[in-house]
């Protein structure tokens, strides 16, 4: 299992471009869609709780998947595969880019990678939406609930870029806030 986690993390940090949201559809694609580890429910547990932890997205899903796939082992194949791939680029362009930086092909490929970037953190956000949107409600009032956390998704946007918010005070409100809502459903 190590070197099935291994390969698959490789790939992914191997070729996305912008960091660890832009990794996760390539991420979904991969442990849901195609090998089936996890859920797509699951993935989005994943996720709230990798963005929650503190450290590297991408790193804190491979610890995730690696841990409920290959348990240490897994850990290891999984966050190795995810890091390699960019320590070696960053070191690379790091030996060439101060000589490199001037040049107008290398300043026009970053602007253009620049919208690409933004649609690979775009179109996991989506389909993320939509499937905390279809969650099941069996309590009344059910169609409000579905639409609770696209609301609170908004509030916190908002909050942290209109209202200059710490996105750490944002995360702990939030915790506190679903912590007391399941405290409160449990007495009825």
């Amino acid at each position: 299992m190590f070197f099935q986690l291994f390969w698959t993390y490789l790939k992914i940090g191997t070729f996305t471009l912008g960091g660890g949201y832009a990794m996760l559809p390539l991420i979904q694609r991969e442990v849901v869609d195609r090998k089936g580890w996890i859920d797509e429910e699951e993935f989005l547990n994943m996720i709230a709780l990798a963005q929650a932890a503190p450290g590297i997205i991408a790193v804190n899903s491979a610890i995730f998947i690696g841990w409920r796939i290959g348990g240490w082992r897994g850990v290891a194949g999984a966050v190795l595969g995810a890091v390699l791939p960019s320590f070696v680029i960053i070191l690379l362009i790091a030996m060439v880019f101060s000589e490199w930086k001037e040049l107008p092909a290398v300043e026009a490929a970053f602007k253009g990678i620049r919208p690409a970037v933004v649609a690979l953190i775009a179109a996991p956000l989506v389909k993320l939406a939509r499937t905390a949107m279809k969650r099941p409600t069996p309590v009344k009032g059910g169609e409000l609930r579905n639409a609770a956390p696209l609301l609170i998704s908004l509030a916190a946007a908002l909050a942290i870029w209109l209202g200059h918010v710490n996105p750490v005070w944002v995360i702990l409100i939030t915790i506190v806030c679903s912590i007391c809502s399941c405290f409160f459903r449990s007495l009825r």
